[in-house]
C-alpha cells in the first residue's frame, strides 16, 4: 500500500478584478447620446411634485427633495466595474465618486448605502471583502456610516454607494445656473482615464499609479463650503462624459457658450505623454461621437487634446461657474482644503449652447 501523500495544490491565484470588467470607473457609463435616446424612448411623463427641487430635468449631479424652508434631502447612486486591482483602492475610489454628487449640490452628506455585486465563485472572500473596507473607509473619512445596502450575485465585480445628504434649499448648487461672464474653475487635473487605461494595458509605472489613486479618492469636500460663497452660481463634478460633456450639460442648462481655455488644463502626471502615444478609453471616443456636434476645436486641435477633453474622469474634479470677482476665494477654498492644482480653465459667455474649445 503506498502511503506517500501528495503536496496539496496551492489556490488560484485571484483574478486581476479589471481583467474581469469590460470597462472600468466611469468609463463604464452608457455614452450622453445613448442615455439620451433610452430617457427619450422611455416616454416618462412630467414629475408634478413641488418640492422636488431637482430631478431629471438638466442632467444635475443628485435628486433634491424640500422637506421644509431650510432642509432638503440630497439623494443620488453611484456605481461601476473596477478600474484598478487592488480591491481596497477600487472600494475607496467607488465611495469616493458616489459622495462627489453630493458635495457637487453643495450638500453636507449624511450616510450612504453599499450596491454590491460580485462574481463570488470567481472572487476570494477575502477580495471581496477588501473591496467592502475600502468604500467604507470613505465613508469614515466624510464622517458618515456606511448603514447598509443591498448585494447581488454578479457576472462582474460593481461596487458603489447611495449616498444621502442635506442642504439648505437657499444654497443648493445646480448645474444649470451659470451666468454670462462666470468664470470656470476645475479642482482636479485630468487624465484619470488615460492612466487607468494604460494601467489595464499594464504601460503604467508606479508615479502614475500613484497620482491616480490620491486623486481618485480626494474626497471633493469644497463644494459644501463653496455653496456658502456669494458668487458661486453653478457647480458639478466632471465624471464619466469628461470636461467637455459636463461643460455642455453646464452651457445647455444655462442656454450659454462654455469656452475651454486648453492651454489653462492641468493633466495629472505622465498622461499628457500617455495621450500623445494614443493611449485613451473607448469612452472617450464615445463621449465624442454622442456631443462632438455641440463643440468648436481649434483648427489644428490634436488627436491627444480631444482625448484630454474628452476622457472620463471618475471621481474628477468640480467644475465651478463664478463671477470673476468671486474666484479668489473659490482658488483660495480649493488650495485650503488641499486642491492645489484647482485653476481657472475657462469662461461663460452669451451666446449657443454649447462648448468652444480655445
Amino acid at each position: 500500500m503506498d502511503l506517500t501523500t501528495s503536496t496539496p495544490s496551492p489556490p488560484p491565484a485571484a483574478p486581476r478584478l479589471t481583467s474581469l470588467s469590460h470597462g472600468g470607473g466611469c468609463g463604464c457609463k452608457i455614452a450622453p447620446g445613448v442615455l439620451a435616446d433610452l430617457l427619450r424612448r422611455s416616454n416618462l411623463p412630467p414629475q408634478v411634485f413641488p418640492d422636488l427641487l431637482v430631478g431629471t430635468e438638466t442632467a444635475d449631479d443628485a435628486a433634491v427633495y424640500r422637506i421644509n424652508a431650510h432642509q432638503a434631502i440630497v439623494a443620488t447612486t453611484d456605481f461601476f466595474m473596477p478600474i484598478v486591482d487592488d480591491p481596497f483602492d477600487f472600494g475607496r475610489i467607488a465611495a469616493t465618486n458616489a459622495l462627489s454628487d453630493l458635495y457637487a449640490m453643495g450638500a453636507q452628506p449624511l450616510m450612504a448605502l453599499a450596491i454590491v455585486g460580485m462574481p463570488v465563485k470567481v472572487l476570494p472572500a477575502e477580495v471581496i471583502a477588501r473591496i467592502l473596507a475600502g468604500g467604507e473607509s470613505i465613508c469614515r473619512a466624510a464622517g458618515i456610516p456606511l448603514a447598509g445596502g443591498h448585494s447581488i450575485d454578479s457576472v462582474e465585480p460593481i461596487y458603489g454607494l447611495v449616498g444621502i445628504g442635506i442642504v439648505d434649499p437657499a444654497r443648493l448648487m445646480r448645474n444649470a445656473t451659470a451666468r454670462a461672464g462666470d468664470v470656470l474653475i476645475l479642482g482636479k487635473p485630468l487624465g484619470v482615464g488615460i492612466l487607468s487605461a494604460a494601467l489595464k494595458n499594464q504601460q503604467l509605472d508606479a508615479a502614475g499609479y500613484e497620482a491616480l489613486i490620491a486623486s481618485t479618492t480626494q474626497l471633493n469636500r469644497p463644494g459644501t463650503a463653496l455653496a456658502q460663497l456669494d458668487g458661486v452660481h453653478a457647480l458639478t463634478d466632471v465624471t464619466g462624459f469628461g470636461l467637455l460633456g459636463h461643460a455642455l450639460e453646464m452651457a445647455r442648462g444655462a442656454d450659454l457658450t462654455a469656452r475651454i481655455a486648453s492651454a489653462s488644463l492641468r493633466l495629472l502626471p505622465g498622461v499628457q505623454a500617455l495621450a500623445d502615444q494614443g493611449v485613451a478609453t473607448g469612452a472617450s471616443g464615445r463621449n465624442w461621437a454622442s456631443y462632438g456636434g455641440d463643440v468648436v476645436l481649434p483648427t489644428g486641435a490634436t488627436p491627444a487634446l480631444r482625448a484630454l477633453l474628452t476622457d472620463p474622469q471618475t471621481s474628477g474634479g468640480l467644475l465651478v461657474a463664478c463671477a470673476p470677482e468671486a474666484a479668489a476665494k473659490v482658488l483660495e477654498l480649493f488650495a485650503g482644503q488641499g486642491f492645489a492644482e484647482a485653476a481657472v480653465v475657462g469662461s461663460m459667455q452669451a451666446g449657443p449652447a454649447r462648448v468652444e474649445v480655445l
